[in-house]
C-alpha cells in the first residue's frame, strides 16, 4: 500500500518540497530542499489512551489550499508588516479501530509544519505519546541543550554521532551538509496542549536497514518528538501545536519568520498595539541585588538610564506598593517607563489577578514573571489567562523561568520578551559555572532565531567572566530581545565612554535582521537594521584573530561610514581582555575587526554624508498639577482634586470619577473602603512621546473614625529603610517584602509592629482625627548595637530614645492631637551600629472624636 501526495513550495533562493506517504510502515513525510533530501520518511501520529494512530492508517481524503495572509510585528527581528504565503494541504485518515484524524502539513519560504487533528472526537480523549521522529545522518553536526523546563542549561556543539541518548530541548539545530540546516522548535501553543522537546537514542528499525529509522551508517540519531506531560486531555479539533522544521542556510535561518507565521493572527483589539514600545532598560538587581527595595536607588538609574536614552525600568525584586506610584511618576518625568518584577504563582488566581490591573492603574507599563518552570497544559492555561488579561489591561510582559518563544509576538504583541536561556543572572548565583564564549556564539542560531531572548547581556562587572570587554558589547546587537535589559549597574555603562556611546546610539526596534558571517562554533556577526543605519554585534570563541565581514548584505552605498567599537588588546593566552578602542573608517564591501580571545565588537554602518551619531538625552518634563497629594473623602463618598485642564485620571478597578470643573474632579472609590486605607489615583498628562505619558499621583484616604488602629495595618504613604522594605507584623528580614522573621526584643515576642532597618523612616497620614499614640521600641534580638529612635508629628520631634540589643523596649505614650502626619524614624547611634534591626511594636493610634 503506498499513497503518496506531494506539497510543493518554490522560492527565488531555490525549493523546499514537501509530500507525505501513507506507506507499509505508516504514514511518513519527506522534504526536500533544492531537490536533496532534508528529511526522509519522517513517521508521522500520535497515540490517544495508549492506541497509535499512523500505522495501518486509511487514507480517506486530502485537501489542498494557498494561505496568504499579512501581520504586523511591535518588536523583534524584524518589525513592522510582513507578507507570507503557504501551502497546506489536510491529509484525513481513519484507524483500524475507525478513529479519524488528520495530519495538516505547511510548506513555507523557510520550511515545513506539521500539527494534528482529531476532527469527528466525540467529548474528549487524552494524547498519550506522539509518533513523530526525525532520524539525523552519521557526519552530521548539531548545537543542543539537556533538556529542562525553563530552558537554562548551556548549549554546545556535538558531532551528532556522539550525541548521547537523552532529552533535548527546543530549538534543535543540525548542519546536514556544508550549507543545509535543520532547525526543530514549535509553534501556535496554548492552553489546549502541553508543550514538547525531543529524546535521542538509537534509530529504531523501520523499513528495512536502509530505511527511514533504521541503523544509521556512521551512527545516526533519531529524535522522537516527547510530550511534558504523560498525557494531555484533547477535545475535537486541532490537538497538537505545530512541529516545526526550518531547513536552509544559516543565514536563512537567521532572518526566518516562518515561528510567527505559523502562530495564531492577533485579535483584532491589539492589531494596533501602540502602546507596546520596545527598546532598551535599566535593571539594578544583577549590580546590587537588594536594590529593588530601594527608591533612591530606583531614581539614580532612571537618571542615568535618560542620561543614555533609554525607554524603560525594571525593577526586580524587593520593590513595595509604598513607593511604586512615586517612582513611575519621576521616570515618566524623563519618558521612561516602569516595569515590575513579580512570581507566577503569586498571580494564579481571579483575587491575584486584580494585582495587574492595580499595577496598570498606577501608571507601571509591564511586568517580568518569574518561575513558571513547566511544559504542562495546566502552566499554559495559566498563560493563556496572564496573555489575555495583561493584554485587556495595555501591560507588556516579560516571561522569566518560561518556555521558548512560539510565535506569541504576533498573537499577542505585549509579550517583549522570554528568558529561556542561560544568561548574565548564572554569574550571580553560579560563579563556577560562568558563561563561555562557546555557549553565547550558539544562541544567534538557535535560541534567538525563534523569538526574543532575554539573555540580560553586557556583564562588564561579571566575576569569573572569561568573554571580552568588546565580546560583552557585541551582545547587545548579537541578542535580540523586545526590551533588552541590560545587566550591569547604569554606572559601569558610564565608566566606559565608548559603551555608553554605542548603548546610546543602539536603536530601540529593529526594521531587519541578517547574518553577516559566523557558524555556531566560531563567531556570529549579526546585522540589524534602524531606519538607514545598521548595527553590527560580532561575538567569538577562541583565540584572537581577525573577522572578516562582509557588508555587501546593508546596502548602505560605496563608502558607507563604519564606527567600531573593539577589544582594545588581542590577549591569546587565558587570560580575559579588558579595555575597548574604537575607530572610525569607511568601507563598501568589507570590514576586518582584530578581536581578542573570546572577544568580540560592536559597529555601527551609515550612509556616506548620512549621520552616524543621533543619540540624545531624554528631556525633562513637568509635572502635572495635582492638588492635594492626599485628599480625603467627604461626607458624599467623594474627594475633590485639581489636575491640569487636560490631564486625565487612572483610577483603580472600580473607582469612578467625573468632573466637577476645568481642572477640578470628584473621585469616588469602590464602596467599602475602610477607615484609614487609601487608593492611588494616577492623573496623566500627554509627554512629547504620545505612548508615554507624564504622570502624578494623589492618594485618596477614607478618614479615620473611633476606634484603635495597629500602624501596621494603616497605609504607609511613604518610607525609608536601609535593607529592603519596611515590614509588618515581623522583623527586617532583607530586601524582599515579607521575609522576616518573628519580632523579638530581649527575649520577649511580639505579634504587631513594624520590622525596620536604620536609616528607616515610615510615614502615616493621620489626618488630624488622632489623639494618642502608645507602644514601644526596641532592638531586635536577630541583630546588635544601638539605634537613636524618634517619633515626629507634623516634621516636629515628640519622642527620641536609644535603645540597644538585649535591653527590654521602651514605651511611649504621646499626644497627638491635630497631627496630620505621623512618622517612626530610626537611625544608627554610632559608627559601629551597623546591621542593627529596629522593632515598632503594638505601636497604635486612638481616635476617640469624629470631630475634626
Amino acid at each position: 500500500m503506498s499513497d503518496d501526495v506531494r506539497t510543493r513550495r518554490t522560492t527565488s533562493g531555490g525549493s523546499v518540497n514537501a509530500w507525505i506517504r501513507n506507506t507499509d510502515d505508516g504514514v511518513q513525510l519527506t522534504v526536500t530542499r533544492n531537490d536533496e533530501t532534508v528529511l526522509d520518511r519522517v513517521p508521522l501520529g500520535f497515540s490517544i489512551d495508549g492506541t497509535q494512530l499512523g500505522t495501518d492508517a486509511e487514507l480517506v481524503h486530502v485537501a489542498d489550499r494557498t494561505v496568504r495572509d499579512r501581520f504586523a510585528l511591535r518588536s523583534g527581528k524584524s518589525a513592522g508588516d510582513h507578507d507570507y504565503e503557504h501551502h497546506e494541504s489536510v491529509h484525513a485518515f481513519r484507524s483500524p479501530g475507525g478513529v479519524e484524524w488528520q495530519v495538516i502539513l505547511r510548506v513555507g519560504r523557510d520550511g515545513v509544519a506539521i500539527r494534528y487533528a482529531l476532527p469527528a472526537l466525540d467529548g474528549t480523549t487524552r494524547v498519550t505519546g506522539d509518533r513523530t521522529a526525525v532520524t539525523l545522518p552519521a557526519g552530521s553536526r548539531s548545537w543542543v541543550l539537556d533538556y529542562q523546563t525553563w530552558y537554562e542549561t548551556p548549549r554546545f556543539g556535538v558531532d551528532t554521532a556522539e550525541l548521547a541518548s537523552g532529552a533535548y530541548g527546543l530549538p534543535f539545530l543540525t548542519r546536514l551538509d556544508g550549507t543545509t540546516h535543520l532547525l526543530i522548535t514549535e509553534s501556535g501553543i496554548d492552553g489546549r496542549f502541553a508543550g514538547a522537546h525531543v529524546r535521542a537514542g538509537e534509530p529504531e528499525p523501520q523499513g528495512g536497514p536502509d530505511g527511514p529509522g533504521g541503523s544509521a551508517p556512521g551512527g545516526g540519531r533519531e529524535l522522537r518528538f516527547t510530550l511534558a506531560d504523560d498525557a494531555v486531555e484533547v477535545a475535537r479539533g486541532v490537538v497538537t501545536p505545530w512541529r516545526v522544521f526550518l531547513v536552509g542556510t544559516l543565514a536563512e535561518l537567521v532572518s526566518s519568520l516562518f515561528v510567527e507565521e505559523l502562530a495564531p493572527a492577533v485579535a483584532p483589539e491589539l492589531a494596533d498595539a501602540t502602546w507596546v514600545r520596545p527598546g532598551r532598560a535599566a535593571w539594578s538587581w544583577w549590580s546590587d541585588f537588594y536594590s529593588g527595595a530601594q527608591l533612591a536607588k530606583q531614581r539614580h538609574f532612571v537618571d542615568v538610564a535618560a542620561d543614555l536614552g533609554w525607554e524603560h525600568l525594571l525593577i526586580d525584586c524587593g520593590w513595595e506598593d509604598t513607593w511604586v506610584p512615586e517612582i513611575v511618576a519621576y521616570a515618566s518625568r524623563r519618558g521612561i517607563q516602569v516595569h515590575l518584577w513579580t512570581i507566577w504563582r503569586d498571580l494564579n488566581s481571579p483575587e491575584d489577578l486584580r494585582k495587574l490591573a492595580l499595577w496598570r492603574s498606577w501608571g507601571v507599563a509591564g511586568i517580568k514573571v518569574d518561575f513558571m518552570e513547566s511544559e504542562s497544559k495546566d502552566r499554559y492555561r495559566w498563560y493563556d489567562t496572564i496573555l489575555t488579561e495583561s493584554a485587556r489591561l495595555g501591560l507588556m510582559v516579560n516571561f522569566h523561568g518560561s518556555v521558548i518563544p512560539r510565535g506569541w509576538m504576533r498573537t499577542f504583541p505585549q509579550v517583549i520578551g522570554y528568558e529561556a536561556i542561560r544568561g548574565a543572572e548564572y554569574y550571580v548565583f553560579f560563579e563556577n559555572q560562568a558563561l563561555t564564549a562557546a555557549h553565547n556564539v550558539i544562541q544567534p542560531f538557535t535560541r534567538n532565531i525563534v523569538g526574543a531572548m532575554d539573555a540580560t547581556p553586557v556583564a562588564f562587572g561579571a566575576a569569573g567572566r572569561t568573554t571580552s570587554d568588546g565580546h560583552e558589547l557585541g551582545l547587545s546587537v548579537a541578542f535580540e530581545c523586545g526590551i533588552t535589559h541590560f545587566a550591569d549597574h547604569v554606572d559601569a555603562y558610564a565608566a566606559r565612554p565608548a559603551a555608553a556611546r554605542f548603548l546610546a546610539e543602539l536603536a530601540p526596534v529593529w526594521d531587519e535582521t541578517v547574518l553577516l558571517a559566523g557558524d555556531p562554533d566560531t563567531h556570529a556577526v549579526i546585522g540589524r537594521r534602524a531606519g538607514d543605519r545598521w548595527f553590527l554585534g560580532g561575538i567569538a570563541t577562541g583565540d584572537a584573530r581577525v573577522i572578516h565581514v562582509p557588508l555587501d548584505r546593508l546596502g548602505a552605498g560605496p563608502d558607507a561610514q563604519v564606527w567600531i567599537v573593539a577589544d582594545s588588546a588581542t590577549v591569546t593566552g587565558g587570560a580575559q581582555a579588558t579595555g575597548l578602542a574604537e575607530r572610525e573608517t569607511t568601507a563598501t564591501d568589507a570590514i576586518d575587526v582584530a578581536v581578542a580571545r573570546d572577544g568580540g565588537f560592536s559597529a555601527i554602518v551609515a550612509p556616506a554624508g548620512a549621520d552616524v551619531f543621533r543619540a540624545a538625552p531624554r528631556p525633562h518634563h513637568p509635572a502635572p498639577v495635582v492638588h492635594p497629594p492626599i485628599a480625603e473623602l467627604g461626607a458624599d463618598g467623594t474627594a475633590t482634586i485639581t489636575t491640569d485642564a487636560d490631564a486625565r485620571l487612572r483610577l483603580p478597578a472600580g473607582w469612578t470619577a467625573a468632573r466637577v470643573s476645568e481642572t477640578g474632579w470628584a473621585v469616588r472609590p469602590v464602596p467599602g473602603l475602610r477607615p484609614g486605607r487609601l487608593g492611588v489615583v494616577t492623573v496623566e498628562r500627554d509627554g512629547t512621546d504620545d505612548t508615554v505619558p507624564v504622570v502624578a499621583h494623589a492618594r485618596v484616604v477614607c478618614p479615620l473614625t473611633p476606634g484603635e488602629y495597629a500602624v501596621s495595618e494603616l497605609p504607609m504613604i511613604a518610607f525609608v529603610n536601609e535593607d529592603g522594605p519596611v515590614e509588618r507584623d515581623q522583623s527586617n528580614g532583607g530586601g524582599n517584602p515579607g521575609d522576616g522573621g518573628p519580632m523579638r526584643v530581649a527575649g520577649q515576642e511580639f505579634e504587631r509592629g513594624l520590622g525596620t532597618a536604620p536609616y528607616s523612616e515610615a510615614r502615616f497620614h493621620l489626618g488630624g482625627r488622632a489623639e494618642l499614640c502608645t507602644g514601644a521600641v526596641g532592638v531586635d534580638d536577630e541583630s546588635a548595637g544601638h539605634a537613636r529612635v524618634s517619633v515626629l508629628a507634623d516634621d516636629c520631634e515628640i519622642f527620641a530614645a536609644v535603645v540597644a540589643a538585649g535591653k527590654p523596649v521602651t514605651t511611649f505614650d504621646l499626644d497627638i492631637q491635630g497631627v496630620r502626619t505621623l512618622c517612626l524614624r530610626s537611625e544608627a547611634a554610632g559608627p559601629d551600629d551597623v546591621g542593627v534591626h529596629v522593632d515598632w511594636v503594638d505601636t497604635t493610634v486612638h481616635v476617640t472624636s469624629v470631630n475634626r
